[in-house]
């Protein structure tokens, strides 16, 4: 006769239903987390590219006594509206990024000696006179209608060339 091991049991429902809930509770604190960080990775290009505009504008003016003069952008050229949603990028692996375009980078961007050769979440816009600039980065980061703007503005105080990065609040896009 075959006799059943009392010592030997499996887990009741009510411990799985724990399990279950931890993991939910878990998961709805992580994955607005993890959604937030992806948003911040992706607004750091913004910053580094407006940055390397800032530098070779200081630059110009260091060498020149002036900034480019000169509008230019929105480049690249958006594939509908909201900056760079519904782009494939050049390969069509890139989701929602508009497609690299060297040779859209004309005008100012040759006399800031800036271009991006690969593809972007951003659209760049550059506005110069000789004393003064602006340039500017938007993006529509998770496509849901709403663009967040970065603006870099350049003067010259007493022949000293500044620049100064304007972020979007953390809520925008």
């Amino acid at each position: 006769m075959y006799r059943m091991n009392k010592n030997y049991r499996g887990f009741t429902l009510i411990e799985l239903m724990i399990v279950v809930a931890i993991i939910g509770i878990l998961a709805t604190i992580a994955i607005p987390a993890f959604m937030d960080y992806m948003k911040r990775s992706k607004k750091s290009e913004a910053v580094l590219e407006l940055n390397k505009i800032g530098k070779n504008a200081k630059r110009t003016y260091g060498e020149m006594a002036s900034y480019p003069t000169g509008t230019a952008g929105p480049t690249p050229t958006r594939p509908g509206t909201g900056g760079c949603c519904g782009g494939s990028g050049t390969s069509g692996k890139n989701v929602n990024h508009c497609a690299a375009t060297p040779a859209a980078w004309t005008g100012p961007w040759q006399a800031l000696d800036f271009e991006i050769d690969e593809d972007t979440l951003f659209v760049y816009s550059y506005s110069g006179a000789s004393q003064v600039f602006t340039a500017a980065a938007i993006g529509d980061l998770d496509c849901d209608g709403t663009e967040a703007t970065y603006t870099l503005d350049g003067a010259a105080v007493n022949g000293n060339p500044t620049a100064t990065l304007s972020e979007p609040s953390l809520n925008a896009d």
